[in-house]
């Protein structure tokens, strides 16, 4: 599912937070029909947890905490050390790289997902996973799909009901700060992660708003959402044919769906994790062409078949 800030911000209309509402209802059922026993979030994170100074292609974290951005959980994830540890033995022994991280901090990209699915971020045992979508230079796609196969292939070996998640995209360009262009007190955050004051969120929050509102009204420089594209790109998730996203190349997501498409790594991690045991097939199914969120909102349910 996507996720974004502005569902925790004044600004958007009732009308479309109602029908996005309404689809997370129906997956919030699906969900609660299969009662998983663990959850695995494969998710990006926005500066908030992962800084230039250290930016894998993808950690697992071992333990984690929320950072509370955005009207999120702040606090402690409940995170099985063992389980998590193995995980990343696993996925190493399959010959995916990936750091580890005992402390993960979490953002928004993580603890929405939870909150909005089970009503409070702690009520299951979570595996994060983080999947860099956002600090360059950026990994090709076909290694998010051998992650999430890895993943995959792990978690087959556990007695247990798994639910996977994937969280971000589609279509979004939203103003997230850029390694060439910040200015100094902001590379000072992305690159060192010097925490922001409360005062310094607030301004964010606002920066956010007031962005939604121009883009929504046609009065912005940010990229245009691409339905077109994201409608291609949900095509191909629905009909089991990962292999056909190894060849779209980082320029032709970043150029078609805007600068934080390359979120949909977090999708495609979760559907090769799903796809590791078999064909899967997509159940519900939920897209909005959302301007006030700057966003191409979409969820997805699938199972095997």
């Amino acid at each position: 599912m996507s996720h974004s800030p502005l569902l925790n911000l004044p600004g958007p209309s009732r009308d479309l937070l109602d029908d996005i509402e309404g689809a997370i209802a129906d997956a919030r059922q699906f969900v609660d029909d299969y009662d998983p026993e663990l959850v695995v979030i494969f998710s990006p994170d926005h500066y908030n947890g992962f800084f230039y100074k250290m930016m894998p292609p993808f950690c697992i974290g071992t333990g984690a905490t929320g950072v509370g951005d955005y009207g999120t959980y702040a606090g402690p994830l409940d995170v099985p050390e063992d389980l998590a540890t193995e995980c990343a033995k696993a996925v190493l022994d399959a010959g995916v790289d990936i750091a580890v991280s005992a402390c993960m901090d979490v953002d928004h990209g993580t603890v929405q997902p939870l909150e909005k699915l089970f009503g409070e971020a702690t009520s299951r045992p979570v595996i994060p996973v983080f999947i860099n979508a956002i600090g360059v230079p950026l990994g090709p796609i076909r290694r998010c799909r051998a992650l999430g196969t890895a993943v995959g292939h792990y978690l087959a070996t556990l007695d247990k009901r798994v639910l996977l998640l994937g969280s971000g995209g589609l279509s979004h360009s939203p103003p997230v700060p850029a390694l060439a262009t910040a200015s100094p007190p902001v590379l000072e955050r992305i690159v060192h992660g010097r925490p922001m004051t409360p005062e310094q969120r607030q301004a964010r929050q606002a920066a956010v708003i007031e962005a939604a509102r121009s883009f929504a009204a046609g009065d912005s420089d940010l990229q245009e959402l691409n339905p077109v594209w994201d409608q291609r790109f949900l095509e191909i998730i629905d009909g089991g044919r990962l292999g056909e996203l190894d060849q779209w190349s980082n320029s032709f997501v970043a150029h078609e769906g805007g600068s934080s498409a390359q979120e949909i790594r977090t999708w495609v991690a979760a559907f090769a994790a799903l796809a590791s045991a078999g064909p899967y097939e997509t159940v519900g199914r939920y897209y909005k062409p959302a301007a006030e969120l700057i966003a191409g909102f979409a969820i997805r349910t699938a199972v095997p078949k």
